[in-house]
C-alpha cells in the first residue's frame, strides 16, 4: 500500500501480524532444497524484478558469504554453495532486453549457465512477471526444481512452481520485507548446517 496513514507502531505490528500468518513449512522447505543441491554441488539460481531483484542480489550475497565461518575463507577444500543472482548482469539483461524482449532476459541466462538438478528461486510479489514465469516455465521442463516467492494472492507463479513461499497480503512493500526476513532465516539455518557441522 503506498501512502499509508500508518504511524511508525502501528506500521510494525501490521508487519509482525502477517508474519504470525507465514507457514514456517515453506520457509523450511527453501533452506532444506538449498542444502540439498549444496551437498550435490549443484546452483541455485536466483531472480527478481525491482525490490524483488534487490532482494535476490541481497540473498545471493549473503548466501555465498554470510554461510561461510571465518575460520574457512581460506580454505580452498571447504566445498562452498554454488549462488548466482540473474538480476546482477546488467550488460547481458540490457542486451536481451533490447534486443528480444525484457521477458527473456532470465530465461536466456539460465539456457547458458543451468542444469538439471539445479534450483530456481524465483521472486515476484505479483506472481505474474513475464520475465520470472518464461524462466520458471523453461527450468519446469529442464530438470530444475523450482521455489516461488509470492505474495497478493500469488498470480500465477505459485501454482506454476514446484514449491513456494507465499505472503497472502496487498502490500508489495511489506510483501518484500516477509520475504527478506525469511530469507535471512534461511541464511542463519545454512550457516549452522555449512560452518557449524
Amino acid at each position: 500500500m503506498i501512502g499509508t496513514t500508518l504511524n511508525p507502531r502501528q506500521f510494525l505490528d501490521r508487519v509482525a501480524a502477517e508474519l504470525g500468518r507465514i507457514d514456517p513449512v515453506e520457509i523450511q522447505k527453501l533452506a532444506d532444497l538449498i542444502h540439498e543441491r549444496y551437498a550435490a554441488g549443484r546452483f541455485v539460481f536466483v531472480i527478481g524484478n525491482g525490490g524483488s531483484g534487490s532482494n535476490a542480489s541481497h540473498f545471493c550475497e549473503d548466501m555465498g558469504k554470510g554461510t561461510l565461518a571465518r575460520k574457512f575463507f581460506d580454505d580452498d577444500g571447504k566445498k562452498r554453495l554454488k549462488i548466482i543472482s540473474l538480476t546482477d548482469n546488467t550488460p547481458y539483461i540490457l542486451a536481451w532486453g533490447n534486443d528480444e524482449g525484457f521477458d527473456r532476459v532470465f530465461l536466456e541466462q539460465l539456457k547458458n549457465l543451468a542444469s538439471p538438478g539445479d534450483l530456481l528461486v524465483a521472486i515476484s510479489g505479483s506472481g505474474n512477471s513475464p520475465n520470472i514465469l518464461r524462466a520458471v516455465e523453461w527450468a519446469n521442463t529442464h530438470g530444475l526444481t523450482t521455489f516461488g516467492c509470492t505474495g497478493f494472492s500469488g498470480g500465477k507463479l505459485r501454482g506454476l512452481s514446484h514449491h513456494s513461499l507465499h505472503v497472502p497480503l496487498d502490500d508489495m512493500g511489506i510483501v518484500e520485507s516477509i520475504h527478506l526476513t525469511a530469507f535471512h532465516w534461511v541464511v542463519d539455518d545454512m550457516y549452522r548446517r555449512i560452518s557449524m557441522c
